[in-house]
């Protein structure tokens, strides 16, 4: 494994993109700290919502890099999720401005799975986390689902032998408002 993450942690650095497995579905990802890597998710997903897209860290101290002020609230749901968890925080900084919506929100999820975890520890930065599929179409669960497309649009994919167990299906999403507010946006 330890060959693959550097592999993928060299594309990263040089701005490219990525198809890999997580907890949950197959995603689209790239440094999230890099505008023009951004962009080309984007283009290859013919999307440009910016609130299709999450990233994913290593840890709730390094989720706190990309957020000012971070709700108490949040630190709770983190700690009792037992499921794959995305919570939309306010106050997104230090991430490429592609990425954050008009409310200066940001997706963060801390992922259960071997492989992105080591990936995310590894890379230092948070990665960009999307369905890989053009927009509007259904996520893939394994990695023989995504279209000829999606592989041909990126710059390296991830072993499948990486996949591990996933859920299968999309995170919960909540969104945490500055005061502490909780809405949930999915199940």
């Amino acid at each position: 494994m330890k060959e693959e993450i550097e592999k993928t942690v060299e594309v990263l650095r040089r701005g490219g993109l990525i198809l890999y497995p997580t907890d949950t579905v197959w995603g689209i990802g790239c440094d999230a700290t890099n505008a023009e890597a951004v962009a080309r998710i984007y283009r290859l997903k013919r999307s440009e919502n910016k609130k299709s897209m999450l990233v994913l860290v290593d840890s709730p101290d390094r989720a706190a890099r990309y957020v000012n002020r971070v709700p108490d609230v949040a630190w709770q749901l983190m700690e009792v999720a037992d499921k794959p968890l995305t919570l939309i925080l306010p106050n997104a900084c230090g991430v490429a401005e592609n990425l954050i919506p008009e409310e200066g929100t940001l997706g963060i999820r801390i992922p259960d799975h071997t492989f992105c975890h080591e990936l995310l520890r590894r890379f230092g930065k948070p990665i960009v986390s999307t369905s890989a599929n053009i927009s509007g179409e259904l996520s893939p669960v394994c990695y023989e689902e995504i279209s000829k497309e999606i592989t041909e649009g990126v710059d390296f994919i991830v072993n499948p032998r990486y996949e591990g167990d996933s859920t299968r299906k999309p995170s919960s999403i909540i969104q945490i408002g500055e005061g502490g507010q909780v809405k949930i946006i999915r199940e």
